[in-house]
């Protein structure tokens, strides 16, 4: 074992050790390659992840849960999915959604916070910053679809735009499994219009999110 996964099991005045099952998901998941991001969409593993928090505001608000769904090969799968709540062990919830996420290409709806949550709390509780994809439907979804709203909107919009329900909304798992039916029709769609890849999935996001900020 690494010298440097070994200071996570060592006791800690603030917080708790890892866990077993924590450090042997960190430790495989420091030994992953990355994803081959030019790969096509349905040969590709992408990982939905979310979260819940206190509220929304990242200057005071926490992370209380972390929820990740795979999307593999164009197929949703419900066993391939993780759901945690940080209390009472933040490093051993985050290094166990990492041993599910791998080194996949991670989507995620509304980036600012969502992402901006995970990577603050992968910092401050295992000393990482994963180097993924990170795609945000945010933006990605009113690239491919403008004729049902032209715009980044709210999640609930996208839902009701679809028919899309879930077993429990302001959840991590819940909102998830909403996600990743979003993604699905995104991929399809970005498949007609030529993106086939994670790559191209993530350049057209991107090229939407500087237009916008551009406005």
């Amino acid at each position: 074992m690494s010298k440097w996964l070994s200071r996570f099991l060592a006791p800690s005045p603030t917080e708790a050790p890892l866990s077993d099952e924590g450090a042997l998901a960190l430790q495989r998941w420091t030994e992953l390659a990355p994803a081959d991001t030019g790969t096509a969409h349905f040969e590709t593993r992408y990982v939905v992840l979310n979260t819940e928090a206190t509220g929304l505001d990242l200057d005071k608000d926490r992370l209380i849960a972390v929820a990740a769904l795979a999307v593999d090969g164009g197929l949703l799968d419900p066993q391939d999915s993780y759901y945690g709540p940080l209390a009472p062990n933040p490093a051993s919830t985050l290094a166990e959604l990492l041993g599910v996420a791998g080194k996949a290409p991670l989507v995620v709806f509304n980036a600012a916070l969502n992402r901006s949550l995970l990577e603050h709390a992968f910092g401050e509780h295992l000393g990482i910053e994963p180097d993924d994809l990170w795609i945000d439907l945010y933006f990605l979804l009113p690239t491919l679809f403008p004729e049902r709203i032209d715009r980044p909107a709210k999640l609930a919009a996208w839902m009701e735009s679809f028919g899309i329900e879930t077993f429990q909304r302001h959840h991590a798992l819940g909102d998830a499994w909403a996600i990743a039916q979003l993604f699905l029709a995104a991929q399809a769609r970005a498949a007609e219009q030529g993106a086939h890849t994670p790559r191209a999935l993530a350049d057209l996001e991107r090229n939407q999110r500087q237009y916008r900020n551009r406005l």
